[in-house]
């Protein structure tokens, strides 16, 4: 693997990542990252965002216009999304999930204690993306394609690089990011654990 290919690789402790207010004030949040498919333009509104969502009470979520979400249950013992239009999801232990879009009107109802949620939210005009709840059992390898972006987010447990990435251990709540340039990327992640494996690709004409 080329060295120039190693830089785009990293891992993120959940030390790092940045607590927030949610955008209408109801709850914190804490940003894991906000990608942009131009990396030359800081200032643009992100394309796709990666978070932690602390529900400590019953609130309504943020709304999102033109941006699609994927909510995956972390922790705690589960929440009710409740729409404006009548329709309800009840997401439980360990890792339910429900992919839904942003500008739906919904409300977050605790179950039984404040709930830990992973969130990943895209813009739909700009970006394809997908998510995978997937059990880490000795290696797995990951390919990512040249223009796309692949994601290891450790629910549980601990992993390692077993290739020659560099790339740091991570433990529990460490986010990983694989992100290909010209030539297809691989690496493989080995330990035990939980992860959800994101990926995130750039819609036909959107760079």
């Amino acid at each position: 693997m080329a060295p120039e290919q190693h830089s785009r690789s990293r891992v993120m402790p959940a030390n790092e990542y940045r607590r927030e207010r949610w955008r209408n004030q109801m709850g914190w949040t804490r940003e894991i990252h906000a990608g942009r498919l131009d990396d030359a333009a800081p200032d643009a509104p992100w394309d796709w965002r990666l978070s932690i969502a602390e529900i400590e009470r019953d609130s309504e979520f943020s709304a999102f216009p033109g941006i699609d979400r994927d909510l995956v249950l972390l922790s705690g013992n589960g929440v009710r999304l409740r729409f404006d239009d009548g329709e309800s999801h009840e997401l439980h232990p360990p890792h339910d999930r429900l992919r839904f879009a942003g500008e739906r009107k919904v409300t977050g109802e605790l179950l039984d204690g404040p709930t830990h949620d992973f969130n990943l939210m895209w813009r739909r005009d700009r970006v394809r993306a997908a998510l995978w709840h997937r059990p880490l059992v000795g290696p797995m390898v990951l390919f990512a394609d040249p223009g796309t972006t692949w994601v290891a987010h450790l629910i549980a447990g601990q992993a390692q690089f077993a290739d020659d990435s560099g790339l740091p251990p991570m433990s529990a709540g460490d986010t990983a990011f694989f992100e290909a340039g010209s030539e297809r990327l691989r690496h493989v992640i080995d330990g035990g654990g939980e992860l959800l494996v994101i990926r995130i690709e750039p819609v036909e004409g959107a760079r």
